[in-house]
């Protein structure tokens, strides 16, 4: 057995030892160990380095706010990860773990030396250090920073293992199950609802893990919390444990994580690592519990300081003393018990240091029984020991004056602040919080979800008070549920309650500019780094916390954050509500990146759609591009053709007589209703009430503040019904904004929104031989200039087929496109191919389509348009209906800079030696003045030659339509490039083309 073991204590199993190694040497654990609880065994205290001074450190709590035991954990090729809490890690035979942040060990690491330099590393280090001279920052600075930043090292090897996700619906969610937790789902069970308890734990209890003197209903802890959790399961609840809640979202949504394997020495085959669970409840009880402080002094953070409580858990739940002579310094009762634990199990506590002149007088006489020496306003001001707490410093206080210390030996020294409720979840909630000043921390107050907190969460201590907490919290959300709940009241012996004091930092005899007392462990910031921030300007306790990056590691902030404000507050001369708290966001814990991804990793990362005429173009040599999430065929080349030639080719073809293009993927919205044409009106710019059913339109989107979103052609189907049509992958986008403004601006307006573009199957036709080709295949209309002219719509046969026929061009060619039932397009297709034989119909991809409409002129949402262009910048202000009485956004549209004549305006340019442009090169008017150049404009769009007969491009140029012929500059690595600024359209500006 281990030297620190203690025989008979904890809930681990001594019969079944575990072998595992750390930084290459084994070490022999039992089943149920951590690695922190199984290292402890061993007197290890050292895990691991701090950030920034490299300093030893050791594992100064026992749960998941571990600050300082952060490990790397290996299983085999590519199962590795860093940043793992030893503290939580679960032990199995051949486990490999090892420590971060040292060179060349963990025993003698050469970082240290900026230890030795602390004072040249003080709060905004960075800022101060990195500014001058400027020159350095790429070749110094910058690669500095990026070679010391992190803790772990990044796996480098791909992942092997899976992770899944899941969806569950409850009535009831429990997050936590302490005394709390397990009263409030105790309360629920049997009524009939669907309740679910879940603990990030191994184990569900919480705090009567750590406290098996108390007796519950005359029974001892541990057997009663077993009786709780058998009855528990057989009335149904479900049972969730190494199960973290990591994030509260809107509508009681909250994000589970669900460890599967990690604490397993085989892996079961088919079996995630994590699960993701998504759960929607009804009604939520946060029954999480309360943080233990550190307190804050000069070397607190010395590998063997630790918390009282996490001291306590190691002995009860883990059977492992931290210490054979630990010293313990408190503000607080509940340190005193963990000292009367450690007593009793063997320890020789050295000392019990309080603050407080006062405490409990039965504390006190418990100790005297057990011969622990007390001394009261006492304070500890200094530790020593090099890997390890050695000795202590010790010092009376006296009000505002430390009197002469002297140094007490120990192998351990336990701390305790006091203890802050776990406040994150509830403040994903956008809940507010109140202050308490009694107990001087924050406390739960009101939130806009449909939940509950209960137990030490909302400030109450003692396993009796949580129990009856619990139930009667449960109650309220069962009556919310419209259930009863039968109350229960419990009978708690041997409870350990208490209260304490609040200390911002223990009194000290050196001096407070040059003490090394540490508010947050991980970032190494100290007391004198929060105090010099502010009196260095930082008032916000956002800028405080950026500032010093104190609450900015890992742990969240959950060792650091209340005392961080209480030191902030103090320097500032302010109450702790007027500094505030800053903002918890998910996840709660570290989460791994494998969680969040599920399902979605390698070919199933994101999921390729197809359309129905994928294969064929497939089986035709096409190459393809990725679309959004569509995989559209780019070009067809020939044996032999490069891609150039392939897309001059189909240009060409298409032009001179027919082409055919899969244009399946635009988005289509079908809007339907009595309103459909008030809402079409109010949401695009054109006007929509007298177009006439069977005739299109082409529709200008816009946002709130007057800039391009989509655009698309829309045909009239019916009175009540349009044909929407969006850009590839701007359909979602789409679709969500008319809900918002349906549902939120114009609830009154009768219209229906449905998407279908999964439900359309479309083929383009172009070219001057289009309608020649299409004419015979068509029932229901003549495809004459007359009968079914330019932007027309109908709903007729098309080789068979029922479909909805568009007379449109994206080309400026006569063009048709045709939509049939989705799983007819590749019939549909393979029919006009055949039908076209003898025009040499020639199918071509997106690149052609892109080099054919920017010959138009016509845009590219997205391309052409960068999120800051209104339809005047596009040379579109002929699609702002004049007369109408508004539109989505219309008044952004009257900002006076968006009125400017010198914004960016979209042009033509034709290069002066016939060269082609890159896509998003800059622009500026003058080529000879100093760097940095101003520059006026980009290039948006650049093809080589289509069927111009020489390079075009669409750009971007502050004035640009006013400056129509005058040469602009477009500044290369290599050389200078003059361009003429010309109208966007390159062929065919009278558009006699497009008539049959």
């Amino acid at each position: 057995m281990s030297s620190y073991r203690v025989r008979g204590k904890g809930r681990i199993d001594a019969s079944r030892p575990i072998v595992f190694t750390f930084d290459g040497k084994p070490y022999t654990g039992v089943k149920g160990d951590t690695v922190a609880s199984a290292l402890l065994s061993h007197g290890v205290h050292l895990m691991g380095r701090s950030f920034k001074y490299h300093r030893p450190r050791g594992a100064v709590a026992a749960g998941s706010e571990e600050p300082n035991a952060l490990i790397g954990t290996r299983r085999g090729p590519g199962r590795f990860e860093p940043n793992t809490r030893a503290t939580v890690q679960e032990i199995w035979s051949g486990l490999e773990t090892g420590s971060q942040n040292k060179y060349p060990s963990l025993k003698w690491d050469i970082g240290a030396v900026n230890d030795a330099a602390y004072m040249l590393f003080s709060a905004g280090f960075y800022y101060k250090t990195f500014m001058w001279p400027k020159s350095f920052w790429h070749r110094v600075y910058e690669p500095f920073i990026r070679a010391a930043a992190g803790l772990g090292v990044a796996p480098t090897e791909e992942d092997p293992d899976s992770y899944a996700s899941r969806y569950l619906h409850c009535d009831l969610l429990i997050v936590g199950a302490g005394p709390a937790g397990l009263a409030a789902a105790r309360a629920a069970a049997g009524t009939g609802l669907s309740v679910v308890l879940v603990d990030e734990n191994a184990e569900m209890g919480g705090t009567l893990l750590s406290e098996p003197q108390v007796r519950i209903d005359g029974t001892p802890a541990w057997d009663w919390l077993d009786g709780e959790l058998a009855a528990l399961k057989a009335a149904g609840v479900k049972l969730m444990t190494r199960t973290t809640a990591i994030g509260y979202y809107h509508e009681n949504m909250i994000g589970l994580v669900e460890k599967l394997t990690d604490h397993l020495p085989e892996l079961p085959e088919d079996t995630p690592r994590e699960r993701m669970w998504r759960v929607r409840a009804k009604q939520v009880v946060l029954a999480q519990g309360a943080l233990e402080k550190p307190l804050v002094f000069h070397g607190n953070d010395r590998p063997g300081v630790m918390l009282a409580g996490a001291a306590q858990t190691y002995l009860n739940r883990f059977g492992v003393k931290v210490g054979d002579a630990p010293v313990v310094v408190t503000s607080h009762d509940s340190a005193w018990y963990a000292a009367f634990d450690l007593q009793d199990a063997g320890a020789h506590v050295q000392a019990i240091l309080d603050t407080r002149a006062t405490p409990r007088e039965d504390l006190q006489a418990e100790a005297r029984a057990r011969g622990i020496p007390v001394k009261l306003s006492h304070t500890v001001t200094a530790t020593a020991g090099r890997l390890r707490v050695k000795s202590v410093r010790v010092n009376p206080v006296n009000g505002t004056h430390v009197g002469a210390g002297r140094w007490i030996r120990c192998d351990a020294l336990l701390m305790s602040g006091g203890w802050t409720p776990s406040l994150h979840l509830f403040s994903h909630t956008k809940g507010s919080l109140v202050w308490d000043e009694d107990r001087t921390t924050f406390l739960p107050d009101e939130t806009p979800e449909d939940c509950v907190i209960a137990g030490a969460g909302r400030g109450l201590w003692g396993v009796e008070a949580a129990l009856r907490d619990g139930a009667e919290r449960a109650a309220e959300a069962l009556a919310a549920l419209g259930q009863s709940a039968a109350g229960t009241r419990h009978r708690v012996a041997d409870d350990r309650t208490g209260t304490g004091v609040t200390m911002r930092e223990l009194p000290t005899d050196r001096n407070p500019g040059k003490a090394k007392a540490f508010v947050d462990f991980q970032n190494d910031v100290t007391a004198k780094d929060l105090r010099l921030a502010v009196r260095e300007g930082m008032r916000s306790i956002e800028h405080v916390k950026r500032y010093t990056t104190n609450g900015m590691a890992t742990d969240q902030g959950k060792m650091s954050n209340i005392n961080g404000l209480n030191i902030a507050a103090d320097a500032l001369g302010r109450k702790q509500p007027q500094v505030g708290l800053t903002t918890f966001r998910p996840p709660y814990t570290p989460t791994s990146f494998g969680a969040f991804a599920g399902y979605h990793r390698g070919a199933h990362f994101e999921v390729v759609r197809k359309t129905q005429i994928d294969g064929w173009a497939e089986e035709h040599g096409a190459v393809f591009e990725p679309v959004g999430q569509w995989r559209r065929a780019w070009y067809f080349p020939k044996p032999g053709e490069t891609m150039d030639r392939a897309v001059a080719r189909e240009c060409a073809a298409t032009r001179a007589s027919v082409g055919i293009f899969d244009a399946s993927t635009l988005g289509k919205i079908e809007v339907v209703g009595p309103d459909a044409v008030e809402f079409m009106n109010r949401m695009y710019t054109n006007p929509w009430t007298k177009l006439a059913p069977g005739r299109c339109r082409y529709g200008l989107l816009l946002g709130d503040d007057g800039y391009i979103r989509d655009d698309g052609v829309i045909g009239r189907m019916g009175e009540d019904r349009f044909h929407v049509t969006t850009t590839t992958g701007g359909a979602a986008r789409v679709l969500n904004m008319m809900e918002d403004y349906l549902q939120t601006e114009w609830p009154e307006l009768n219209v229906w929104l449905t998407s279908t573009t999964e439900q359309w199957s479309t083929v383009a036709l172009n070219g001057p031989n289009a309608a020649k080709l299409l004419a015979p295949l068509v029932e229901g209309v003549e495809l004459t200039e007359e009968a079914f002219p330019h932007m027309s719509c109908v709903e007729c046969t098309v080789a068979g087929f029922p479909a909805r026929l568009f007379r449109v061009s994206f080309t400026g060619e006569i063009g048709f496109e045709v939509n049939v039932a989705a799983p007819y397009g590749r019939q549909l297709w393979e029919k006009l191919w055949e039908a076209g034989q003898p025009y040499g119909i020639t199918a071509y991809g997106t690149e052609t389509m892109h080099v054919l409409r920017a010959e138009k002129g016509y845009i590219i949402v997205g391309q052409d348009t960068d999120g800051t262009v209104t339809p005047y910048d596009a040379g579109m202000g002929w699609a702002v209906g004049k007369k109408k009485p508004d539109f989505v956004g219309m008044r952004g549209l009257a900002r006076p800079d968006l009125q400017d004549a010198n914004r960016r305006q979209l042009v033509g340019l034709l290069t002066e030696d016939g060269s082609k442009l890159e896509e998003g090169a800059q622009i500026v008017f003058d080529p000879t003045q100093p760097i940095p150049m101003k520059m006026v404009g980009h290039v948006t769009s650049s093809y080589d030659t289509g069927t111009t007969g020489r390079p075009i491009a669409l750009a971007l140029v502050e004035g640009g339509h006013a400056r129509e012929g005058e040469t602009v500059h477009i500044p290369m690595p290599d050389r200078t490039i003059a361009a003429k600024i010309t109208g966007t359209v390159f062929v065919d500006p009278e558009n006699s083309r497009l008539k049959i």
